[in-house]
């Protein structure tokens, strides 16, 4: 049977979107950016603290006192391991995301309870959209709206729709019969039967639907951070990458915190505004006559009577929320005068080293530099478009030839800042006898039949898949196991450990080859290719925004020697400290950070010069 080309249609009709529906794509993007923002602004402006009284007033007024103390203590812990910023970014995605998939999902559930040929139409449609796997919706997200939190929040608003239609259909449709003939029988028009009858009585069930799109969103948090949406789902993004328990631990237990008390808030909020929950609730309250205090909750306008005080209390104390980071002074730091630039990675470790060791220079110098790791096909869509200004982790004209072939129109090539590299298969030299990668044929048995991998993305994964084992005969033998470079790297310390069998991709230079005694494969058909040099791409027209921070990306370079102990070094800080690690090792190398930023400083202020001298002769 000959292949179907679904693929090839499916890319045609993306290409085809791409194409004449770019002004539709940009106009959602603005709308739901600028709603994401406007209400990030909102929750990010109180202190910490008063924002977690601010929502235990209302866990208080839902649910009573013990609901409200637990409600500060789970969001003062948030606040405690400093993830505060990243919760108040995933919330305002939960919220956004709810907001938008309410205002499409309400009105369609509602139709399709009036109609039985539209209800019949969307059935499948959402049983469609529920089990396509939530990580596909990303990929149709980042052709149309780019990287960072706008695919995350479209992901989140397609994936959490089928329920919110669902409940509300089956609500609307769950109400007596006999009530809606009672009220048309009245003289009551269709509206009113559904805004004042139908509706009232639906609303536990379209709450328990809110309730359910809420928790998918906060379902998709993790995913939407890998295309750079932020918040508590990049921190276990960027966990996950570095095999970083803490940081995943903080992060998981942080977004458990927000479910749960959306959670609990969404269900109570369904009991406030159902007219039959709401008289249960009163006759379950007058009952509780032994625990006064604990079962007391407040009215709605005391409620807000104590957020108000608290928010008067909070800006008399001039606790509102208010940037505190320190500046670098002289004229230095008028150089970037807080202008804004975006730095990508992928973390391969000679990339989170040169990208660290750019945020720290850039800062020092007065720009304002924002660091988000990316998978490599995200990264390289995300500066296309113009999203992420640089990176500096390219390594051409082989490893990444397949993603240069497709963007190099939108890209700039700041040239190469170490080269040459090379990429290998490495045994553990314990493995005496396997030197080369004919060594490996007909002994799959002895490494268990794999080959322990880095990220699926990684263009040294596909060299493997495509050329490597299939040249060698080894693609029927060894299973080469997706997974990321941190975790890699743990598989070969605890085999190395062990004595055990491991074969594994590696490049050169890289640090693990101090640390361990280890054996390069040889290549004897060469089907590596020619040794890479690690490149700096920008986005399209960054050097004409950017002169003098282009200047200095073309005249950067690093020794193995330099680079090498640069990587030891954030290896031995750990994750999260890379910015410390690296001020550690600009102190103990004095002098690089003027050697890296001056040459390009001079050339820039000599063209500037250049320009206006013309320009004066041209005026004259």
């Amino acid at each position: 049977m000959s292949r179907l080309p679904l693929g090839d249609w499916v890319d045609s009709a993306v290409d085809w979107l791409q194409t004449h529906l770019a002004w539709l794509f940009d106009a959602i993007s603005a709308l739901v950016g600028g709603m994401f923002d406007g209400i990030a602004a909102v929750l990010s402006a109180p202190h910490p603290l008063l924002f977690a009284g601010i929502v235990a007033i209302i866990a208080w007024w839902l649910r009573g006192l013990p609901a409200g103390l637990l409600a500060f203590l789970g969001f003062a812990l948030i606040d405690s391991v400093e993830l505060w910023d990243e919760a108040m970014d995933t919330l305002t995605l939960v919220l956004v995301a709810t907001l938008v998939t309410l205002i499409i999902a309400i009105p369609l559930g509602i139709w399709a309870s009036r109609s039985r040929a539209v209800s019949a139409v969307t059935r499948p449609v959402l049983d469609f959209m529920q089990t396509m796997p939530a990580m596909v919706y990303l990929i149709p997200g980042v052709i149309f709206f780019g990287v960072g939190v706008v695919p995350g929040i479209i992901a989140t608003i397609i994936f959490a729709l089928p329920p919110g239609v669902r409940m509300t259909e089956l609500g609307i449709r769950q109400v007596d019969g006999e009530l809606v003939e009672a009220a048309e029988a009245f003289g009551t028009t269709s509206r009113n039967t559904l805004l004042r009858v139908q509706l009232p009585l639906a609303l536990p069930t379209i709450m328990a639907g809110i309730n359910q799109v809420i928790m998918l969103g906060l379902s998709m948090v993790v995913i939407a951070g890998m295309v750079g949406g932020g918040g508590l789902g990049g921190s276990v993004y960027r966990a996950i990458g570095n095999i970083d328990v803490g940081l995943g631990f903080e992060a998981g237990i942080s977004i458990v915190i927000l479910a749960m008390y959306l959670d609990r808030m969404t269900g109570a909020l369904g009991r406030e505004v159902s007219p039959v929950a709401r008289r249960a609730a009163l006759k379950s309250r007058s009952t509780a006559e032994g625990r006064k205090i604990w079962a007391y909750r407040p009215q709605p306008v005391v409620a807000v009577a104590g957020i108000v005080a608290l928010a008067l209390v909070a800006g008399g104390m001039g606790v509102f929320g208010g940037s505190d980071r320190s500046t670098v002074s002289g004229d230095v730091a008028q150089t970037g005068a807080g202008k804004k630039i975006s730095i990508g990675f992928i973390p391969w470790d000679e990339g989170i080293a040169s990208t660290f060791l750019w945020k720290e220079l850039l800062e020092q110098r007065g720009y304002e530099v924002d660091v988000k790791q990316y998978e490599a096909g995200a990264l390289y869509t995300g500066m296309a478009n113009g999203q992420i200004d640089f990176q500096t982790d390219a390594w051409l004209p082989v490893t990444h030839a397949s993603y240069w072939k497709r963007y190099q129109n939108r890209l700039e090539d700041l040239g190469s800042w170490y080269s040459p590299t090379s990429l290998e298969l490495t045994v553990p030299a314990y493995m005496k006898d396997v030197k080369s990668m004919e060594d490996l044929k007909g002994r799959a048995s002895e490494f268990k039949g794999r080959i322990v991998g880095i990220e699926p993305s990684a263009g040294e994964m596909g060299l493997l898949k495509d050329k490597l084992l299939p040249g060698y005969g080894l693609d029927e033998e060894y299973k080469l196991i997706d997974g990321s470079t941190p975790s890699m790297l743990a598989e070969l310390k605890r085999a190395y450990a062990k004595k055990e069998p491991i074969v594994v991709p590696l490049w050169s230079p890289h640090w693990a080859y101090n640390e361990y005694d280890l054996t390069k494969l040889k290549d004897p058909k060469k089907l590596w290719g020619e040794g890479d040099g690690v490149h700096t791409l920008s986005r399209k027209g960054f050097a004409d925004d950017n002169p003098e921070v282009a200047g200095w990306l073309k005249d950067f370079s690093m020794t193995e020697k330099q680079l090498t102990s640069l990587e030891a070094g954030i290896q031995k800080a750990g994750a999260g400290k890379e910015q410390d690690a690296v001020r550690t090792w600009l102190g103990d190398n004095p002098g690089v950070a003027d050697t890296l930023t001056s040459k390009a400083s001079k050339a820039s202020k000599a063209s500037k010069a250049s320009k206006a001298s013309k320009a004066s002769k041209a005026s004259e």
